[in-house]
C-alpha cells in the first residue's frame, strides 16, 4: 500500500507537468493547425530563463518568475512573427519541418550559452516529506501538483470567459467566421504561441525543481505527444485528463518494472490510435469530397 500510494503522488505530479506542457502543444493545434515539435525544447528553454534570472541574475523568487514569464513570451512571439507567420497557406509538411528546425535551434543555442552540464539550483518548491496514509511522500511533488491545478485552472477561466479566450475559441472553429466578426487572426495567433510558452516555462521550472535543470528536459517534450493523443488533439480538458493518465501509467509501470515508464506511454499511443484516433475529447471531423 505504501509504494502505491507513493507512485500515485509521483504519477500525478508526472502528469500535472505533463498536462502543463501538453496545454501549449494544443493551443497552438487548435488556434493555427501547427503540430508543434518544439514543445519540449520551449520547456527547455522556460527552465533556463528562470534559471538565468533565479540563479544568475540573484533576482528574488517572484520577481524571477515574472521576468521568466515575460522573456518566454516576448519568445512566443518571436517565433509566432519571424518563423511561423512567414509559413501561413504553406504546406503542412514544410510547416512541420519548421518546427522540428526550431527545436534543434532552440536546443543548440542552450548548449551554446549554458552548456550540456547539469545545473544546479536552490530549492523553489519545499522539501521535506509528509505522510499519507502511513506512506511517506516529497512535499514538492504535492506541491507541484497544487501548482499546476491552479495554472490549468486559470488557463480553463481564460478560455472560458475573457474575451481573449472567446476569441481564441473563435478562430478555432471557424477563421473565416471569427475574422468578419472582427477577430483578428495573427493576434491570435501570436496570443497561442505566448500561452504556449508560458504554459512550457512553468511546466520547466517545476520540472527542474523536482528534477534537473539540464539538456534532458526537452526530452519529455516527446511524452506529450501521448498526452495530446489521448485527450484528443484539439481539447484542453481532455489535455488535463491525458496528462495525469500517462503520468499514473507511466509510474505504475515503473512500480512492476524499472525502465518500463520509457515504454509505456508510446504503447498507449499505438493504442489509442488503433482504437480511438480522436482520443477521449477530441472531436471528430469527417470531410466529404
Amino acid at each position: 500500500m505504501t509504494e502505491f500510494i507513493q507512485l500515485t503522488v509521483y504519477g500525478l505530479a508526472n502528469g500535472a507537468v505533463l498536462a502543463l506542457a501538453a496545454l501549449g502543444f494544443v493551443l497552438i493545434y487548435k488556434a493555427t493547425r501547427v503540430i508543434n515539435f518544439a514543445q519540449g525544447e520551449l520547456l527547455l528553454v522556460g527552465a533556463y530563463l528562470f534559471y538565468t534570472a533565479f540563479v544568475l541574475l540573484r533576482l528574488p523568487l517572484v520577481a524571477a518568475v515574472v521576468a521568466g514569464v515575460a522573456a518566454a513570451a516576448g519568445l512566443g512571439v518571436a517565433v509566432e512573427r519571424l518563423v511561423l507567420r512567414p509559413l501561413i497557406g504553406e504546406d503542412p509538411i514544410s510547416v512541420i519541418m519548421v518546427t522540428i528546425g526550431l527545436a534543434a535551434v532552440l536546443k543548440a543555442t542552450v548548449q551554446m550559452f549554458f552548456g550540456t552540464a547539469p545545473k544546479a539550483m536552490p530549492k523553489v518548491l519545499p522539501a521535506g516529506s509528509v505522510a499519507i496514509a502511513g506512506a511517506p511522500v516529497p512535499l514538492d511533488r504535492l506541491v507541484a501538483v497544487g501548482i499546476a491545478a491552479v495554472v490549468l485552472a486559470a488557463f480553463t477561466i481564460f478560455f472560458r470567459w475573457s474575451r481573449h479566450g472567446i476569441a481564441m475559441r473563435a478562430v478555432a472553429d471557424d477563421q473565416q467566421a471569427a475574422l468578419v466578426q472582427g477577430i483578428s487572426i495573427r493576434r491570435v495567433f501570436a496570443l497561442a504561441w505566448v500561452l504556449a510558452a508560458v504554459s512550457a516555462l512553468i511546466a520547466g521550472i517545476l520540472l527542474g525543481d523536482i528534477a534537473e535543470v539540464s539538456q534532458n528536459l526537452a526530452n519529455f517534450g516527446l511524452v506529450v505527444f501521448p498526452v495530446v493523443i489521448l485527450g484528443g488533439l484539439d481539447s484542453v480538458p481532455g489535455t488535463i485528463v491525458g496528462g495525469f493518465v500517462i503520468g499514473l501509467l507511466s509510474q505504475y509501470a515503473e512500480g512492476l518494472a524499472p525502465g518500463a515508464s520509457q515504454v509505456v506511454p508510446y504503447v498507449a499511443l499505438v493504442l489509442i490510435l488503433l482504437l480511438r484516433p480522436y482520443g477521449l475529447f477530441g472531436q471528430v471531423r469527417i470531410e466529404r469530397v
